[in-house]
């Protein structure tokens, strides 16, 4: 009986943990996956305190770091369900709830930092926000994740050729996983949690993302080599839970869209000062730094468009729009 009561309680804590609320004040669980210095996080912070301001402190957001809730997988299951209320995730973790978000993990689809801007911060970037709303999931803004590239314990990454043979880890997203098969790899999906204990046992020889996360996961103490080929651009995607939102009163959603809204142009901030000093201490820490040549991997890729454009047509002018932003 005392087990039971202790499971009913942990029940109706998570059922009511989305977005507590009483007569006065309602409180939002946030929850992500990466470390309390990255720079995603204290955004989210922002993000807390200006919601707060603009609600004169009627709507809280309290943030749970570092996995503490669960991996970015399991992050989107309980925003599904209401028992979470907001989150951070990649665009690639995503793949599953909208087929059109797939495409910004497309190799090369960007041609440079204002492509990117004007493309997210658009009519596209709208769409692609709310495309994954009928799976209870609704996108709020956009997070700038930077540009991955490929980090590695045994060489340097200099062309496509140099990843034959090697296990490379990649988020578990059919994009990425085409991606470096086409390059000519070998993909191994490990959860971001598990890849520093995969590099030192060698379940993976290698793996691939921005230099912030490179740097505050301490993969540099593992990986040596840090070839900047910056092959994706994936953003990053701040979710509310449909459950969550629809509980909140027009003015209130209001407040956090413009909350949100505001922590991205924050956080962008941040992002550009993290790159700059992540590159500086990785290096000083002994990590070689090379920049192949992009073209060569550029022309691994084109399988990959061609997967998509066959598997999925209806995506082709999605592709389209995209390529065509001016």
């Amino acid at each position: 009986m005392r087990h039971f009561k202790l499971l009913l309680g942990l029940v109706i804590v998570l059922l009511y943990g989305g977005c507590q609320s009483d007569s006065r004040i309602k409180i939002i669980k946030m929850g992500h996956a990466q470390v309390t210095a990255h720079p995603v996080h204290n955004a989210m912070v922002y993000l807390a305190e200006r919601l707060e301001e603009k609600s004169k402190g009627r709507i809280k957001v309290k943030v749970y770091p570092n996995q503490q809730l669960g991996t970015e997988r399991e992050l989107l299951e309980l925003l599904q369900i209401g028992s979470l209320g907001m989150t951070k995730v990649s665009a690639a973790s995503l793949e599953a709830f909208s087929p059109e978000i797939s495409v910004l993990g497309l190799p090369f689809l960007f041609r440079d930092d204002q492509h990117i801007d004007r493309v997210l911060n658009g009519e596209i970037g709208t769409e692609l926000l709310l495309s994954s709303e009928k799976f209870w999931l609704r996108g709020l803004c956009f997070y700038d994740a930077g540009k991955r590239s490929f980090y590695s314990k045994t060489k340097p990454i200099e062309t496509p050729a140099d990843l034959t043979g090697l296990k490379i880890r990649v988020q578990e997203s059919k994009m990425a996983i085409n991606m470096i098969r086409g390059m000519g790899g070998s993909p191994t999906p490990v959860a971001y949690g598990e890849l520093y204990t995969a590099l030192q046992q060698g379940i993976v020889d290698a793996a691939e993302n921005n230099p912030p996360s490179f740097y505050n996961s301490r993969h540099y103490e593992v990986c040596k080599f840090y070839s900047i080929d910056e092959h994706t651009a994936i953003p990053d995607v701040v979710l509310v839970s449909t459950v969550v939102w629809d509980d909140l009163t027009a003015e209130e959603q209001q407040w956090l869209q413009e909350a949100a809204d505001e922590s991205a142009v924050y956080q962008a901030k941040l992002w550009k000062e993290s790159v700059e000093e992540s590159m500086r201490e990785v290096e000083k820490a002994g990590v070689q730094i090379s920049y192949p040549s992009k073209e060569p991997f550029l022309n691994q890729v084109q399988s990959v468009y061609d997967q998509v454009k066959k598997e999925q047509p209806q995506l082709a002018g999605l592709i389209e729009r995209i390529q065509n932003t001016r």
